[in-house]
């Protein structure tokens, strides 16, 4: 095990999914974890654990998953990285305090390693279903932001991703894994951390007596004070004003939510991340993401062999959707095969996207295991007709 000056990882490693997401925080800067023991997200934590005494990091075992959400809201405002960890009935009860750290533009990272549902359900064994939750189980406006990786190796790297989407939005970003990817053990490379683009927390200059903390003055994203460096202010969950202070008002309400929404929306063609392949000239085009995606890849080579033109859109950030890219394929294709762990979710936004440009067929699985290609390979191939 080899390790930079600063007790991160280096070089190549057979890391699990978990393990990996879990080296890709610290990576990225994170030194405090707060999180409650779920299946199958715990390795995540269990490997922050025995990892932070190297690097200077706290890790507190919290006595469930709503005081862990609000743990490392309050450290972010200390100026720390902060990530917590969960899965399904655990991702429902942190979903109070995720939106609290949207009102009070709290950056900090929540993992979601995705599990068979409702309720407890299939606590060892994969799903997909909490992705319309991660964008809308907080009740309100607003806009955050969730990835989605493919592999252990994807794990680390788009943690470093989630927390650098996560300090340069002021939001807090959900990583949706899933069972699958968190357990799968695959090579890992580590690179030195020189060589890791990382996003710090941006501290204002400006002295306290002039600092508000929501004042944008043209900009969509308020300066961040630490608490504790003698800046006096007031956070909320309420509806505020540039202060901070609660305004119980329609005009307040407009003022202060819509910057919510629009920092996010105004940078969707900056956020939004994916991987194609042959989209363009194809007549079909599958759209996956997370470890359906290795899956559909099988089915894509059957059909190809068939001398079926068939593309393909993997969502890496799946909030924000991909709209513009979806719409614009849309008046090309003929059909769009959306392959999910559940019984249909993404595919929606897609449908929604293609507008009745475009047939979208969903290929469903109810959860427990994954697909079977040669479903995937049908709807290909239906959709082609």
């Amino acid at each position: 095990m080899k390790a930079d000056p600063t007790g991160v990882l280096t070089g190549a490693h057979y890391l699990d999914g978990d393990f990996a997401c879990g080296e890709g925080a610290m990576a990225a800067g994170c030194r405090f974890t707060a999180g409650y023991p779920i299946t199958p997200s715990t390795e995540v934590v269990e490997r922050i654990s025995r990892r932070f005494p190297m690097i200077g990091g706290t890790f507190i075992q919290m006595e469930d998953e709503l005081a862990s959400m609000a743990a490392i809201v309050g450290a972010s405002w200390t100026g720390i990285k902060a990530l917590t960890v969960t899965s399904g009935p655990g991702f429902s009860l942190m979903m109070e305090n995720i939106g609290l750290a949207v009102m009070m533009e709290t950056p900090c990272v929540v993992v979601n390693v995705q599990r068979g549902g409702p309720s407890t359900g299939l606590p060892t064994m994969v799903g997909q279903a909490d992705m319309m939750q991660a964008r809308w189980g907080s009740h309100g406006d607003y806009e955050l932001i969730a990835l989605s990786p493919q592999s252990p190796q994807e794990a680390f790297d788009l943690t470093i991703a989630a927390f650098n989407l996560a300090e340069e939005y002021r939001v807090p970003v959900m990583f949706m894994m899933d069972e699958c990817v968190g357990h799968m053990t695959e090579k890992v490379v580590i690179p030195p951390a020189d060589e890791i683009e990382i996003v710090p927390r941006r501290l204002t200059a400006i002295p306290p007596k002039e600092y508000l903390p929501y004042r944008v003055e043209g900009k969509l994203i308020p300066e961040f004070a630490r608490a504790g460096d003698g800046y006096r202010f007031h956070t909320t969950g309420l509806t505020h004003d540039e202060r901070g202070y609660p305004v119980m008002s329609a005009e307040c309400q407009e003022v202060c939510v819509r910057r919510l929404v629009e920092k996010i929306k105004r940078n969707t063609d900056r956020i939004v991340r994916f991987d194609e392949e042959n989209a363009d000239g194809a007549d079909v085009v599958v759209v996956t993401y997370g470890i359906t995606a290795r899956v559909a890849r099988m089915a894509i080579d059957l059909a190809r062999k068939m001398n079926i033109k068939v593309g393909s859109i993997r969502l890496i950030v799946v909030w924000p959707f991909p709209e513009k890219r979806i719409r614009e394929l849309a008046g090309k294709v003929k059909a769009f095969v959306v392959p999910e762990i559940n019984y249909g979710q993404m595919v929606l936004e897609v449908e929604r996207c293609a507008a009745g440009q475009a047939a979208t067929i969903h290929v469903p699985h109810g959860g427990g295991g994954v697909h079977d290609p040669n479903a995937i390979c049908e709807a290909i191939l239906e959709a082609a007709k």
